[in-house]
């Protein structure tokens, strides 16, 4: 049994890969990439995912099941706090009252960053709510602990742009970020390819949460895989503690005793 596990909230969780369930051809493949990954945490999209408002369209829980996974509504697409906690609410209702929700108020349509005015006003009236909030936001060390202050489950800094591909652009900020951290960090937006995984669990994220790099690459099944396996060596390369760097060689074999 993996004993190496992390709480969100009341919650306990053994896969450090969350996903999303964005851009996919269809749900077939949505439902094919996500088990692969093996991930236990699956986002959506609430204001352009139908969960069951709308009765003749394909439903995500079809394929996506709340026994199976834990399903964590988002508030993406929403750019202030009043249409991010209405979302929430709208989720909630939608799911018998359940209360664990990512929060992302976005900034602009263009580069999709974190509006953090409007993502504190929205997750202090999201806590008045009774929300367990996982909230995407900047690479600031200083919002983050605020947002820890205020109550958040999870603190979600972006490694870069949504949906880009980048990796992870400032990784000492992500750094500073988990040195005060008491809650967990999980990078969120930007991952591209399985290193960019293995690197934010090498730095000793608690975990990754990822969409386009995997629903977007030429074969998404065979990229779940990857981003699977990254993960666990990943996290298991920072368990077992990377060598010291060097600025010069050290022989891999004893200097003494040698033949002569």
């Amino acid at each position: 049994m993996n004993s190496d596990t992390f709480k969100i909230g009341q919650r306990e969780f053994s896969s450090r890969l969350l996903v999303g369930t964005g851009k996919y051809k269809d749900l077939q493949e949505t439902a094919s990439a996500i088990e692969t990954t093996g991930a236990e945490i699956v986002t959506f999209a609430v204001r352009r995912t139908n969960i069951g408002q709308n009765q003749d369209e394909p439903n995500l829980l079809d394929v996506i099941s709340p026994d199976r996974y834990t399903l964590l509504p988002n508030t993406a697409g929403c750019y202030n706090a009043k249409d991010s906690v209405r979302t929430c609410m709208l989720a909630r209702e939608l799911l018998d009252g359940h209360n664990l929700v990512k929060l992302e108020v976005l900034g602009d349509q263009k580069t999709l960053y974190p509006n953090m005015r409007e993502t504190l006003i929205a997750t202090e009236q999201l806590m008045a709510e009774g929300f367990e909030v996982m909230v995407y936001c900047n690479d600031d060390p200083i919002a983050a602990k605020e947002l820890e202050d205020m109550g958040c489950v999870a603190i979600m800094p972006l490694g870069s742009l949504i949906g880009s591909g980048l990796g992870i652009l400032n990784p000492h900020n992500i750094r500073l970020i988990m040195e005060e951290a008491k809650v967990p960090v999980l990078v969120d937006a930007g991952v591209g390819t399985a290193s960019d995984a293995a690197f934010a669990m090498e730095m000793g994220c608690t975990g990754v949460l990822m969409n386009t790099a995997i629903a977007h690459a030429n074969n998404p099944v065979l990229m779940a895989r990857a981003m699977k396996k990254a993960i666990q060596a990943g996290r298991e390369a920072y368990l077992a503690g990377r060598m010291v760097k060097k600025a010069y060689a050290s022989a891999s074999s004893p200097l003494e005793g040698l033949i002569k």
